[in-house]
């Protein structure tokens, strides 16, 4: 790793000294349109160069009349190495250097133009990289850029896939970070994604040895292709023979570029990466994965994309991908954890997913909301195994705690019905960075990432003194009814001036004309300021007073007249419906949790009752899937199960600490005095 670390920062240093080419002639957020699609063109380059003229003979003895798929497998086959791409310019970097400078720009056109057309897309239509470099002609500096670019050697033999993955993403969050852009949309640090990749494979040895063995990985937000990158690395190292088909799909138009360029290089089929928006288009629909994990955006709202998104989840329900629910319009990671899920393989090796998110979609959402309704799809079909809390500040663009998920619809016996939380937040599971990237301060090290996949794959629970960063929960220990408790409601009344003044705010009351308006003031002041502690009986000497005076109302004014010549008394008597039952009070109504292994009975019978004895459950507030009493919620609170008690500091301590402070504020102001 030290070795890949020195190369990377070299070659990123190398590449970065171009830009005091272009300051001046491009701003600095615009750096990266230039280096980055010249850093995938140098890459491709060095790998086709010692093909090249095999490549121009294949093409000149291609049969008349051929397809483009065919005289693409022949030219394939001319470059070698199962890397799916090949140029057919008579141009190299090593041949255009002997060129007249001055037809630099015509070409590398024509050598770009003269790809096959999987990596011609990429320069034209994603980097748009004819643009720059007609910028940088009208310039005067394509030439000086491109002769620096000249002396980076990039060749595989040179810089693994592995070191360009690093390359790419150093280059990025350099780019990031000084046009004040959100780098982490783009990737995730490495340590990170080792770490999921380690921790999707643990106990898959029986699965994954022998031959004939193949694997399909899966990436919904690809970024650069380091998940895919690192997981088939891993794969590979368990097992060389393994065959291992990556598939992703990216929204942003550089990274797909550098993640196709890479899938390109690596001989892997370069269709199975997508341009698009995983949400409202899948690229890849019907298809099921063995492996899956992605890092979505976190707290990215879906506005833009939710009339496809709710159209889906209302019309398909569960034959789609959204059938559980949409959460929230501001965060739309459950969506994509819905979305992976849909495409878990069903037979016998069965699927299994990692994917990490913030703490929103542990805990965001009450019974009955979006986010509720897909933890309890997930957690009630058991498909979650882990949940790993992270050490905070980890990732370029944020220092928020984060947590990686892990599922799979084929959990061994021990596991089924069982949750597993590891918290792996401590320093335990870190070190800090000697110089800080962005918000990124720490790293996970080999050792503790070796420490978390232990915990996780001997299924511990507290053994071996671990009790403080391992757990295991029965799925049901998450779930809860939220029942409704209702108090009887209990008014007294009386027809004083101040409560008829209430009136003048009714709108039922305002239709009304002047002159009907003072005849029922006249009535209700006629009643006199005699307290009533009874409903009943006060409607009785209203209607009464009304009759007397020849007042008609109707319902609805009689029951603003009633709201306003009352307020509430715990002393009087319980206001009752037409059947005799009691009315319930809307400002003493409160909810209860109830833990759904308990009987809600026995939860208000030792919680309720005892301090409010007249209080009831109403049994019309129901689940709308089970339609039993309470509604269903389910939330994972991390910080409830690894709670670690920090005593305060002694009194004397902060008071010492306070009579300094006030010194040396003290000695301040009398410098500013002086």
């Amino acid at each position: 790793m030290a070795k890949h670390s020195a190369n990377v920062q070299s070659l990123s240093a190398f590449a970065w000294s171009i830009a005091d080419i272009l300051r001046g002639d491009f701003r600095q957020s615009e750096y990266g349109k230039v280096i980055l699609p010249f850093v995938v063109l140098r890459r491709l380059d060095c790998l086709l160069a010692a093909s090249k003229e095999a490549v121009l003979t294949a093409e000149e003895t291609l049969p008349d009349g051929v397809d483009d798929a065919t005289r693409d497998m022949i030219l394939f086959g001319a470059v070698g190495g199962n890397v799916k791409v090949y140029n057919l310019s008579r141009f190299t970097f090593d041949t255009l250097k002997g060129q007249d400078p001055r037809q630099l720009h015509a070409n590398l056109v024509d050598y770009i133009t003269s790809f096959s057309a999987n990596v011609r897309d990429i320069f034209l239509d994603k980097f748009l990289f004819t643009d720059q470099l007609k910028r940088l002609k009208d310039g005067e500096i394509l030439w000086p850029v491109f002769e620096r670019f000249c002396q980076i050697d990039l060749h595989p033999d040179r810089v693994s896939n592995v070191e360009m993955g690093y390359l790419f993403e150093e280059l990025i969050r350099r780019f990031s970070e000084i046009s004040n852009e959100t780098a982490g949309e783009h990737f995730t640090p490495r340590e990170v994604i080792r770490l999921i990749v380690d921790l999707l494979i643990a106990n898959d040895d029986e699965k994954l040895t022998g031959r004939g063995i193949i694997r399909q990985v899966y990436d919904p937000a690809c970024g650069t292709g380091g998940m895919l990158a690192l997981t088939e690395e891993a794969l590979k190292d368990f097992n060389s023979s393994i065959r291992v088909e990556l598939f992703g799909q990216e929204l942003n138009g550089e990274s797909f570029g550098i993640c196709k360029s890479d899938m390109l290089v690596t001989g892997h089929d370069p269709e199975q990466i997508a341009f698009g928006n995983t949400l409202t288009q899948d690229a890849h629909k019907g298809k099921r994965f063995h492996y899956m994990l992605s890092n979505p955006p976190y707290g990215v709202d879906w506005k833009k994309y939710q009339d496809p998104i709710k159209a889906e989840a209302e019309n398909l329900g569960f034959a789609g991908r959204f059938g559980a629910g949409t959460p929230r319009i501001s965060d739309g990671q459950l969506l994509f954890l819905q979305h992976m899920i849909s495409k878990m393989r069903d037979d016998e090796v069965g699927s299994r997913i990692g994917i990490v998110m913030n703490g929103s979609p542990l805990f965001t959402g009450g019974a009955s909301s979006g986010e509720s309704e897909i933890r309890r799809w997930i957690l009630e079909n058991d498909w979650v195994e882990a949940i790993v809390a992270l050490p905070t500040d980890l990732f370029y663009n944020t220092n928020i705690q984060t947590y990686v998920w892990l599922l799979t619809n084929r959990k061994p016996v021990n596991r089924q019905g069982k949750v597993q939380l590891i918290d792996a937040s401590s320093e335990r599971f870190w070190k800090p960075l000697r110089k800080s990237l962005g918000e990124k301060r720490r790293e996970i090290p080999d050792e503790a990432r070796a420490d978390i996949v232990r915990i996780y794959a001997g299924f511990l629970n507290g053994e071996s003194g671990e009790s403080e960063v391992a757990k295991i929960f029965d799925v049901a220990d998450f779930g809860y009814r939220e029942i409704r408790v209702e108090r009887p409601l209990r008014l007294n009344f009386q027809a004083s001036a101040d409560r008829i003044a209430r009136l003048a705010t009714e709108k039922a009351y305002l239709k009304l004309s002047e002159d009907e308006r003072k005849a029922i003031e006249i009535a209700l002041l006629g009643m006199g300021d005699k307290l009533f502690t009874s409903r009943e009986t006060f409607e009785k000497a209203l209607a009464k007073a009304l009759k007397a005076a020849n007042i008609k109302v109707g319902a609805p004014l009689r029951k603003v007249i009633l709201s306003a010549l009352s307020e509430p008394d715990e002393s009087a008597d319980i206001c009752r419906n037409g059947e005799g039952n009691p009315e319930p009070d809307s400002e003493l109504r409160d909810h209860e949790l109830v833990p759904m292994k308990e009987d809600w009975r026995d939860y208000v019978a030792r919680e309720v009752t005892p301090f409010v004895p007249d209080a009831w459950v109403d049994d019309s507030y129901r689940d709308a899937r089970d339609r039993k009493i309470g509604r269903v919620g389910y939330e994972i609170n991390f910080n409830r199960y690894f709670y670690r008690y920090v005593p305060p500091r002694p009194l004397d301590e902060i008071e010492a600490e306070l009579r300094f402070l006030e010194a040396e504020i003290a000695e301040l102001l009398k410098e500013v005095a002086a």
